[in-house]
């Protein structure tokens, strides 16, 4: 008679099992145990493959107020830049010369427009790019020129003003970031498209709204935007600087801006609050634009925005708007700093 097999169980007086039945049960009885202990695992999630790191984005460079001001001040030292003069053909040589140290390509566009009373003017139109082979692009953008009259003055109406702020801040601002892309490429491709003939609009309240003589302002943009510097030229967004250096100067979302390019708009007042100035950018929306540049961008297809001064006190811009008094004493060093840190936030925080 065999031995029995002590390791097998007796259970409701089963007969007790041999050798072999012995061993196939033990090697049952581990698998039972080790699915049992399987089961009471708790469920892992597969593992999830990492995203791909992102190339890291340049540092935002240290916009400097003091050399905006001092690009102003430049402009402002040749006289009044009205389209024909001899100061406009200075200013405007001195903005290429510039603009080919800073850039890798700078092109200009001559012709001649016809302003709202028949006459013949020539347009002068100051492109530059940084990295003009990159399909992803921001267009930075601002007028040159100056109003030939001061139709908002109480005196000397028919004399051309300084511009000082409605011209050459903008153009000022442009110019410092134009210096940092010099050193330091951002992600994406940049173009400075310096506009001219914008200020020569008819007088008389011709920038109220539905005015049928709107179309009399803006006429370098208008004919870029016929016979693009580039062909078939496209940028992601587009921002316009206009009258961005007056004393304290706040800025509202602009009318326009909001409905063509909303998206846009929160970018630039989220980068004004990230740079610090997010109490200068306001958080209402204020219709006291009647035209500028950035409308014919838009109809042109290039969701654009306009950084332009909001006046409380006059509803509308700043009260130095076309008179003697926009000149380099109500030009804000702090004002242009809020703006060029702001730009500069977005430009080098923009991914390819």
């Amino acid at each position: 008679m065999d031995t029995p097999c002590l390791c097998a169980p007796v259970v409701n007086s089963w007969t007790i099992f041999g050798p072999m039945q012995c061993l196939s049960h033990r090697v049952l009885g581990l698998g039972l145990i080790a699915l049992f202990f399987a089961a009471c695992q708790p469920e892992t999630a597969p593992t999830a493959k990492p995203e791909p790191a992102l190339p890291a984005l340049p540092p935002v460079p240290l916009f400097n107020g003091d050399s905006a001001y001092a690009y102003v001040a430049k402009q402002v030292s040749f006289g009044p830049r009205v389209p024909g003069t001899a100061e406009h053909r200075a200013c405007g040589d001195w903005l290429v010369e510039k603009l080919q140290a800073f850039s890798d390509t700078v092109i200009e566009q001559h012709a001649k427009v016809t302003i709202y009373n028949g006459q013949q003017v020539p347009m002068r139109n100051i492109i530059a790019s940084w990295h003009p082979e990159k399909k992803e692009r921001i267009l930075l953008f601002a007028h040159w020129d100056t109003r030939p009259m001061a139709d908002q003055d109480p005196e000397r109406k028919n004399e051309p003003i300084d511009g000082a702020n409605d011209g050459g801040s903008g153009v000022g601002v442009l110019l410092e970031i134009a210096r940092h892309l010099a050193l330091q490429a951002p992600q994406v491709g940049v173009d400075i498209f310096l506009t001219d003939v914008e200020d020569m609009g008819e007088p008389h309240g011709a920038m109220g709204l539905g005015q049928e003589s709107l179309k009399t302002w803006c006429l370098g943009t208008q004919y870029w935007v016929k016979n693009p510097h580039v062909p078939n030229y496209t940028a992601r967004f587009g921002i316009l600087l206009d009258m961005v250096g007056s004393k304290d100067a706040k800025f509202a979302r602009e009318g326009y801006s909001m409905r063509y390019a909303a998206g846009v708009v929160n970018k630039v007042w989220k980068a004004a609050a990230a740079a610090g100035h997010g109490d200068r950018f306001l958080s209402e929306t204020r219709n006291y634009v009647g035209v500028d540049d950035h409308v014919f961008v838009n109809e042109a297809g290039i969701p654009s925005i306009d950084i332009i001064a909001y006046d409380a006190t006059t509803g509308g811009f700043p009260a130095t708007w076309h008179t003697h008094a926009d000149n380099m004493d109500n030009i804000d060093k702090e004002s242009l700093q809020a703006v060029g840190a702001t730009v500069a936030h977005v430009v080098w925080t923009e991914r390819e």
